[in-house]
């Protein structure tokens, strides 16, 4: 998986760092319990809420709400790397050791990095689209819902992710130690290479987006307060749950990450214990970070009136007409029977994110 580092080929003036003892035991078969158990959680409830977002927006896709498209391209960007997650649980199964070949290594790797960076970027356009529209509503939108800019920016942001995962993924083969592994480890200059690439990482996929998503949401929350259609303080604390759980789900790894780089900049700073804990407990928060696939479905949809107001009537649309004889025999409705055209266009339009706040 990304960043894997095998420390083992590290020295110290010399001397494989190995050598030097270490006092603390870590048990490894804990830690591959619990990550397949997380990546099989991921897998079957992320799997599900995705597909259940890309199948309802879906047909919404054009509508004029911007958010929705970004809610559509978050989705599919967690679709991707969910799909891979089988690949992750036998990895870990069969602690570290890859079989499925240099193709599948490179493919696997470079769908999880595109995703790194592709789910950060579409959730701050989201945040900031919905910042703009709620407390700038004369000025034009990010994402228009005529002309090519919303799918110029789109496919930009697609292109910016594949480029910063592709830095990273030429370097990623098979190493073969004691048993094949998948990891990212370039001939020559390694240190330069992982620094070079962590400090992108930190930047474009963290404090970037952390920036743009935190700063909207403490406005939104201001704009809000005043509006007269909020529902109340839930509509308030909610938006900062958004900044909350995209800090919770990736500074954690980002930490554990400022410190490999640290170490691999001086190996002389930490001692051999702290490296021990430091390299056996980033593989976990690595895992953990994944758990923003299970987390923006049920923020931006799930907690969403108008989301499961269109959920339910997706659902209804495939029940056979056969079964809904008696419910149209009970009482017809208005209109000869058709619903309002009108309601039904502003049901279509409706936000389905930030659980409807100002929309």
């Amino acid at each position: 998986m990304t960043f894997d580092h095998n420390h083992s080929l590290d020295f110290l003036n010399g001397t494989p760092w190995f050598i030097y003892e270490c006092t603390i035991e870590l048990d490894a078969n804990y830690r591959r319990i619990a990550l397949f158990l997380i990546y099989l959680f991921i897998f079957m409830v992320g799997l599900l809420e995705n597909l259940l977002v890309v199948w309802v927006n879906w047909r919404r896709r054009h509508s004029a709400s911007g958010v929705l498209f970004c809610i559509i391209n978050v989705s599919l960007s967690d679709l991707m790397v969910i799909v891979i997650q089988p690949f992750f649980m036998m990895e870990v199964t069969l602690d570290k050791v890859w079989l499925w070949g240099s193709f599948l290594c490179k493919v696997t790797n470079l769908i999880y990095v595109v995703n790194f960076y592709s789910s950060s970027f579409f959730l701050a356009l989201m945040t900031l689209e919905r910042y703009l529209t709620l407390t700038r509503p004369s000025l034009p939108t990010l994402l228009p819902v005529v002309g090519r800019q919303r799918w110029i920016i789109c496919a930009g942001l697609w292109l910016l992710s594949l480029f910063l995962a592709l830095l990273e993924n030429v370097h990623v083969d098979i190493l073969e130690w004691d048993e094949p592994g998948c990891y990212m480890l370039p001939e020559h200059n390694f240190t330069e290479w992982f620094v070079s690439v962590a400090f992108l990482c930190t930047i474009f996929q963290f404090l970037g987006p952390a920036a743009i998503i935190i700063t909207c949401n403490v406005l939104i929350a201001r704009a809000v307060r005043t509006s007269p259609d909020v529902e109340g303080r839930r509509d308030v604390w909610l938006v900062h749950v958004y900044s909350l759980v995209f800090v919770t789900c990736w500074l954690p790894y980002h930490l554990v990450m400022l410190l490999m780089i640290i170490d691999d900049l001086d190996p002389f700073v930490f001692s051999c214990n702290v490296v021990e804990v430091l390299y056996f407990s980033f593989i976990v928060v690595q895992g953990l970070s994944l758990f923003h696939c299970v987390a923006n479905p049920f923020l931006y949809n799930f907690l969403s009136k108008s989301f499961r107001r269109n959920l339910i009537n997706t659902v209804i649309s495939y029940i056979p007409k056969e079964e809904m004889v008696e419910q149209v025999e009970v009482g017809p409705k208005p209109n000869g029977g058709k619903e309002d055209p009108g309601r039904q266009r502003k049901m279509s339009n409706a936000s389905t994110s930030q659980s409807d706040v100002g929309s």
